[in-house]
């Protein structure tokens, strides 16, 4: 059986391994060391890159008790190879499983809730308790969360007898049976867990809740934790510096400058709808509307524009139709009438222009991808006057 130097000391970087066996697999070679400092991916932690010998240890994983390394190429069987794991990534990973004990420790303390999904991700770390909590409790259990790390309490592990685990209270997700390691952060949390942590609370750093949303009943929470949570601000920060820039408003201010400029932009886009609408009405007066099927093309409208148009041209004609778009990219069109069934007539469309679209019987709406002579040719060539459904 493999050693596991990452349970010995999760500090250890390098090492030197014997080669037990690798197994050529569809991402590269999965090799099998009779000792390694490699953690494999488990209990929501990912499993360690880095390198063996020459080669690149892409991912570790855990498969029937046997640690199997994800190598880009392969080792010799029998021979000692050096490995050393990509330390700055573990640190953080420890960190990230670290802070994310002592916020579902104190979750658990403060309301009664239980971690019940656990997740490292690329993007941030993810936590899912039981229960739902208000954004003042998160944001509770986010300060006592920080204050455990400033008091930089230390980590311990222990495997307890079966005699002792039953006088214990710690957190676990689901029963568990044979050897359970515990790990304990002082009054913060104690839980049985596999992962590799810090050895006292400070390394952690910070733990920042980014977002919570209700799941399953109880809150799926993401927080930035560690290294992780000062690159996140470092991002936050430029963003901010940017939207400033742009809005020409001190970073404190653009609060008031967004909903300036989304009161101001409402407003401009009513203006314009309005504007099109009367340009709209313009072009219907110069149109015949008594032909059983008036086909109106428009410049620069938009899906919610031709709507809107339609609902105009419907009052006034027996079946309508308005487009607007370009030869090569599209055309978007509303057909509309207040007396018949729309919906064969779309149909139809869709079929001889290569479109798509649908709705209700008085007012269809899609988009095509013919041209406008094919569209132009269409209407003519069709059957009017639709058959009335009133």
């Amino acid at each position: 059986m493999t050693k596991k130097y990452y349970y010995d000391d999760p500090y250890r970087r390098e090492f030197e391994g014997v080669v037990l066996s690798c197994t050529p697999c569809k991402e590269g070679y999965l090799v099998e060391l009779d000792g390694t400092a490699f953690y494999p991916e488990g209990g929501g932690q990912p499993g360690d890159t880095g390198t063996l010998g020459d080669t690149v240890v892409l991912d570790t994983h855990e498969r029937e008790g046997r640690i199997l390394h994800l190598c880009k190429d392969p080792l010799d069987v029998g021979s000692q190879v050096p490995g050393a794991i990509h330390w700055q990534r573990r640190f953080e990973l420890m960190q990230q499983h670290s802070g994310e004990h002592l916020f579902s420790g104190l979750a658990h303390r403060e309301y009664g809730l239980d971690n019940v999904g656990f997740h490292i991700g690329k993007e941030a770390v993810r936590v899912d308790l039981n229960g739902p909590l208000t954004l003042e409790e998160i944001q509770r259990v986010e300060h006592l969360t920080n204050q455990a790390i400033v008091e930089n309490l230390p980590c311990t592990v222990t495997y307890p007898s079966p005699q002792e685990l039953e006088q214990l209270a710690y957190r676990s997700k689901k029963a568990l049976s044979g050897q359970v390691r515990i790990v304990n952060f002082g009054y913060a949390d104690t839980c049985a867990c596999c992962g590799t942590h810090v050895a006292r609370t400070g390394e952690i750093g910070l733990v920042k809740v980014i977002s919570a949303q209700p799941y399953k009943g109880g809150v799926r929470i993401f927080m930035q934790i560690g290294w992780q949570a000062l690159a996140d601000y470092e991002v936050r920060i430029q963003r901010i510096q940017a939207l400033s820039q742009l809005l020409s408003a001190k970073p404190e201010d653009l609060t008031g400058a967004v909903e300036h400029l989304l009161h101001t932009s409402e407003e401009t886009a009513q203006q314009l709808i309005a504007a099109k609408l009367k340009l709209f009405l313009a072009h219907l007066e110069q149109a015949d509307l008594d032909q059983p099927m008036v086909v109106l093309f428009e410049e620069d409208l938009s899906p919610f524009d031709l709507c809107q148009c339609g609902k105009l041209l419907a009052q006034r004609v027996q079946a309508g139709a308005v487009l607007s778009g370009r030869d090569g990219t599209g055309y978007h069109y509303a057909l509309v009438s207040e007396e018949q069934d729309m919906r064969p007539l779309c149909k139809a469309l869709n079929e001889a222009c290569s479109g798509r679209g649908g709705g209700k019987p008085h007012l269809v709406q899609g988009s095509l991808q013919g041209s406008r002579a094919e569209i132009a040719a269409f209407f003519q060539g069709a059957a009017f006057p639709l058959s009335d459904n009133r």
